[in-house]
């Protein structure tokens, strides 16, 4: 039996101020190659991604930033 294994990185997003906002990150970063669930805290602007390889930095940037909001520095 082999065992599938999931790379999960969280993140600060700001820009984010109402549900619309998270449904924008949530749908871009959940749009990625090799992204399988996608959680979004509006309370605390985190963001959580657990996809099937170690996600590029840049790429989930990008996402971020397409979706009208940013990466915290």
């Amino acid at each position: 039996m082999s065992r599938v294994s999931s790379h999960t990185t969280s993140f600060r997003v700001n820009g984010m101020s109402c549900d619309h906002c998270v449904r924008a990150v949530r749908d871009e970063i959940g749009a990625l190659a090799g992204v399988g669930d996608v959680e979004v805290d509006l309370a605390s602007g985190t963001v959580t991604v657990t996809g099937d390889h170690p996600l590029d930095h840049a790429e989930l940037a990008a996402a971020v930033h397409e979706a009208g909001c940013e990466v915290a520095s």
